[in-house]
């Protein structure tokens, strides 16, 4: 496995078990993710079928995070999230989970905020801001 992609918080591993997310087409990936593990509210423009393959999965829908509305899948559970509905996940301890799906995968953030791609470009605007004696260094 490794790194997931940008895309997801940062901490997680990945593997491609079929197909390629990035395009056009069925595809399965395993996602292995740490204690404590986190995904804010997001949507995704296609299904995505969730089966945890060991650990505890928790997943709940809205736009706010909120684990005391959520649901726990241990191994074995499935799960499909429509098209478009807005959800959030948390693994307690170590999980891993395999997601299916039609590519290309696409995670939107509800709060594009809570992106880590955004973070990643805040991080690069930071840094040439104080590289260029806008702002200064901490």
């Amino acid at each position: 496995m490794g790194d997931a992609p940008p895309g997801l918080p940062p901490g997680a591993k990945l593997a491609v078990l079929a197909g390629d997310p990035n395009k056009k087409g069925l595809f399965t990936v395993r996602l292995q993710t740490p204690a404590g593990y986190k995904v804010p509210p997001h949507t995704h423009p296609t299904a995505e079928h969730i089966t945890v393959i060991s650990g505890t999965f928790n997943i709940g829908t809205g736009d706010k995070f909120d684990e005391a509305a959520g649901k726990e899948m241990g191994a074995g559970g499935y799960m499909v999230m429509p098209p478009g509905m807005k959800h959030y996940a948390w693994t307690p301890a170590e999980a891993i989970i395999q997601v299916q799906g039609m590519g290309p995968f696409v995670i939107k953030y509800v709060n594009p905020a809570d992106d880590p791609r955004n973070a990643e470009a805040d991080s690069e605007v930071t840094a040439r801001l104080v590289l260029s004696g806008a702002i200064p260094p901490h």
